[in-house]
């Protein structure tokens, strides 16, 4: 009698190598373990170098039995498969007390050593949040760690394309000696992409500091560079334009208030970049930052912007407006701005009129976020421009705040607003828009 199930057992059995491959990439590690077992075939599959290029640890400050497993299981493959690995990211999740941040160090130090040893692959590796200015890190621990993780960055100096150490909050001299590690071997470095955002501790003047300086003239070929305003000075933007204007592509620049943010920057210096480096774009990220004057002294018209966001992170300020910004300060970047969020307490002010002005003065404007207060009529107005094709706008993402309790009316409002350019909207736009009430 003929076997049924022998026509399916046949063409698993048949499954190329690069298809049977691809299902194990969708598996997690129990279920390649277990899949591993039923032949010899997929017992290979398991050893494909490709299954283990990407890699995430994270460390959970109060793990359940499931993410203790989960963590012991990413840590013993990433090490069984180690030389494999392109890809490593490592996440810190609720770190809540001194023994956890020790534990911590001493398996990172394993970690890195062995991998040290084995791997002559790694491209990529994160590290964000780590936060070493907290209580938490004790002195001898934090040392420790930087020591271990300085040793690795010199050991994979040559292969390392992206780095990505957002939110370290280290000291300007521990900070210096970890970037200084990518350029030991040869006194330069060529690494692509780096993320140093938040990387330094808060009320840092990096700017000013000759150790950074030196430290940054040593990066010859960065593509991508995301860091705080607090680095920025003219010694800087020179020093880029020196050693990687035929390379960069991407400034990603943080501007947070509790960072000093007063120093100069020639708006000559920023030309100078823009003119060697003609690839390049700058994206500002302002938090807190929303004072006229305080803008007016970071957003030279001579900076190449290509997205700007600005959050008050709903504080509110009796003294501030955001009319000149709207009026005086973006509509200079009207050329080549594509992105702009804006994240506002403004109840003391329309901008209706100011934002539309600015959105269609803006001819490349690809994307806009806003949560304001506005009139519901700012949509309707909005999406008759863009019917018009008067701006040229694809996502449209808008929270309407309002003072009142009840925002029934307003509601009804934008359904008939949707109502009437639904045909736009569905067919060109992603859009999301909602009343919320700030009481």
């Amino acid at each position: 009698m003929e076997d049924d199930n022998e026509p399916e057992q046949s063409s698993w059995a048949h499954l190329p190598d690069v298809c049977l491959r691809h299902v194990f990439h969708w598996l997690d590690d129990r279920d390649r373990s277990r899949a591993a077992l039923v032949c010899k075939k997929w017992s290979c599959a398991m050893y494909s170098g490709s299954l283990w290029r990407c890699r995430t640890i994270t460390f959970y400050g109060q793990p359940s039995r499931a993410r203790t497993l989960e963590f012991q299981s990413a840590l013993w493959y990433t090490k069984k498969f180690g030389n494999y690995l392109k890809h490593l990211e490592v996440k810190l999740s609720n770190p809540y007390n001194t023994p956890f941040i020790k534990k911590f160090q001493v398996t990172m130090k394993g970690l890195l050593s062995h991998l040290g040893k084995c791997n002559s692959h790694l491209v990529s590796l994160s590290i964000k949040y780590l936060e070493l200015d907290c209580l938490i890190w004790k002195n001898v621990v934090r040392a420790q760690f930087i020591k271990n993780l300085a040793t690795f960055l010199k050991r994979m100096s040559k292969q390392l394309d992206y780095l990505n150490l957002k939110g370290a909050r280290i000291t300007l001299e521990e900070g210096c000696e970890l970037l200084n590690s990518l350029s030991s071997l040869t006194n330069r470095s060529f690494i692509s992409e780096i993320n140093i955002e938040d990387f330094f501790s808060l009320h840092l003047s990096v700017y000013s500091s000759a150790l950074f300086h030196q430290t940054m003239s040593k990066f010859h070929s960065l593509t991508i560079l995301t860091f705080n305003y607090n680095c920025i000075s003219d010694e800087l933007l020179d020093i880029l334009r020196q050693h990687s204007s035929h390379s960069l592509c991407t400034l990603n620049i943080k501007c947070h208030i509790h960072d000093p943010h007063g120093q100069v920057v020639s708006g000559i210096s920023w030309a100078k970049l823009a003119k060697r480096a003609p690839k390049l774009n700058v994206n500002f990220f302002f938090e807190r930052v929303m004072k006229h004057d305080h803008l007016a002294r970071i957003l030279l018209v001579e900076i190449p912007v290509r997205s700007i966001s600005l959050r008050s992170c709903y504080f509110s300020d009796p003294d501030w407006t955001m009319r000149p910004t709207l009026t005086n300060l973006l509509p200079a970047y009207w050329h080549g701005l594509q992105k702009l969020t804006l994240e506002l307490n403004n109840d003391h002010e329309l901008l209706d009129n100011e934002l539309l002005q600015l959105i269609l003065s803006c001819k490349r404007l690809l994307f806009l976020k806003v949560w304001a207060f506005l009139s519901v009529s700012f949509m309707e107005r909005l999406l008759q421009n863009r019917a018009e094709r008067k701006c040229i706008l694809t996502t449209i993402k808008v929270r309407i705040y309002t003072a009142q309790d009840d925002s029934t009316e307003e509601e009804r409002l934008l359904a008939d607003i949707y109502r009437k350019f639904k045909y736009l909207i569905d067919s060109e736009l992603n859009y999301f828009v909602i009343t919320y009430p700030m009481v």
